[in-house]
């Protein structure tokens, strides 16, 4: 009788806490421990209880179709990889430590390895960062000497080749600049063997973090607003023509190379750039990451669109002689001196202008700048004018003016760097001249 009674007890208080909410069993998560377990139950019994389904004839045709799509895009995947130019890689540098010595003997340890840079034509930072995934470059260590050998052996030096054009960077300050083939900088060097100054106990070597900083060597690059032609242009004056284009800005996102090719054997080397927008020169979008790519061009070509340029509708609408003029700022803001290479503009896009008109305007407007500068807003108008060679008018969509335009690149890099020339120019002009012929027949 009193077992019932003590449980009707029981039962009663746990109503009378309940009802005055002296207790919540909502707060409390009932069997939180087995979740662990519901997920392995799932995963091991979902496709025992998953039914085969029929796949009808529409569903296959759908997955073809989305094969082909996940092909495609792997394919343009591979190619963006290909295309890709990397321009900057953060690396460890450190030097090897020196061998102790022998204080008994008077013997000498061997000194560290240094950390050497080499520029080289084949390297690129995309083989180094690959090759070497921690980005870390340390030199061997120098050898102690011993009894029967005291004079120790040094370490061999570590060879690092990179990319010509890199300049080697630490922190701010510029430690060195690679731009010609073979040129070598040390940026780490090893430490001393162990002898009488240093209590013939080995010193570690140098340990520096630099930035890899890769400017374009390249004979002619492309200055120009997102979606002017740019890369359109690269292809059309490549043989191969393989580069991706398409009808958005920032087409190009990295910096890449063409050459045009001539009948003589001649190669010219064409930057093809990420367009620049207003404020590149302070760092804005692409900023210091494009322009720097232009410090060693031999000559700049401003392509412009002749029908203007709008960012998106954030940015005003630029006509062709405000774009040309942004441009001309730009360039000049970021490094004065850029203003002073050859240049040359070419307007693209001539197959929207049926009778010339839009064109012959843009010419006889972009003659008349020195005189008219002053018409133009105060922060559109640079300090210095850049002063073209020539105006091309070309339309690289349908390859209006290309040939011509690649002679005529030609011709004034020649005339500008005739003494670095490694060919007959004799031999040019008279293949100059059969190319002028062919032209008349076609």
């Amino acid at each position: 009788m009193a077992a019932p009674m003590t449980f009707m007890i029981a039962i009663s208080q746990a109503n009378r806490l309940l009802s005055k909410k002296l207790i919540c069993l909502t707060e409390y998560q009932v069997c939180n421990a087995s979740q662990y377990g519901r997920r392995k139950f799932n995963k091991k019994f979902s496709k025992k209880s998953t039914k085969p389904q029929k796949t009808s004839q529409i569903s296959k045709e759908t997955r073809d179709v989305e094969d082909e799509q996940e092909e495609e895009y792997r394919k343009e995947s591979t190619a963006r990889k290909k295309n890709y130019l990397m321009d900057r890689l953060h690396v460890f540098m450190r030097g090897g430590t020196g061998g102790h010595g022998l204080s008994r003997y008077g013997g000498i340890g061997g000194d560290g390895g240094s950390v050497i840079v080499k520029a080289s034509k084949t390297a690129t930072l995309q083989d180094i960062k690959s090759k070497y995934p921690s980005q870390r470059f340390k030199a061997p260590d120098g050898k102690p000497c011993k009894k029967l050998a005291l004079l120790g052996e040094k370490g061999e030096d570590l060879i690092l080749e990179v990319p010509m054009g890199i300049t080697i960077e630490s922190g701010s300050r510029i430690i060195g600049d690679l731009d010609e083939e073979g040129k070598e900088l040390v940026v780490a060097k090893g430490g001393s063997g162990g002898n009488p100054s240093n209590g013939f106990e080995g010193t570690k070597g140098e340990a520096k973090t630099v930035d890899l900083n890769l400017k374009l060597i390249a004979d002619i690059g492309l200055v120009g607003f997102p979606n002017a032609g740019k890369s359109t242009f690269g292809s059309a004056v490549t043989p191969s023509g393989g580069w991706k284009i398409a009808d958005y800005p920032f087409t190009t996102i990295s910096p890449r190379i063409a050459w045009m090719d001539y009948t003589d054997g001649r190669k010219i080397s064409v930057a093809d750039l990420p367009g620049l927008i207003e404020g590149a020169w302070d760092n804005i979008g692409m900023g210091h990451r494009f322009l720097k790519h232009i410090e060693r061009t031999k000559l700049l070509l401003f392509l412009v669109d002749i029908n203007g340029f709008q960012l998106n509708p954030n940015f005003p609408f630029r006509d062709p002689i405000e774009t040309i003029l942004i441009l001309n700022r730009e360039v000049e803001l970021f490094k004065h001196h850029l203003v002073e290479k050859p240049a040359v503009l070419a307007l693209n896009k001539i197959d929207c202008d049926t009778d010339g008109a839009i064109v012959e305007d843009i010419k006889e407007r972009v003659k008349s700048l020195p005189e008219n500068i002053s018409n133009f807003p105060k922060e559109l108008q640079p300090d210095r004018l850049i002063k073209f060679e020539d105006i091309f008018t070309i339309s690289t969509k349908e390859g209006t003016n290309i040939i011509e335009t690649k002679l005529k690149l030609r011709q004034i890099l020649d005339r500008h760097f005739a003494e670095n020339l490694e060919y007959p120019l004799e031999k040019w002009e008279h293949a100059l001249t059969e190319h002028s012929k062919i032209n008349k027949l076609t």
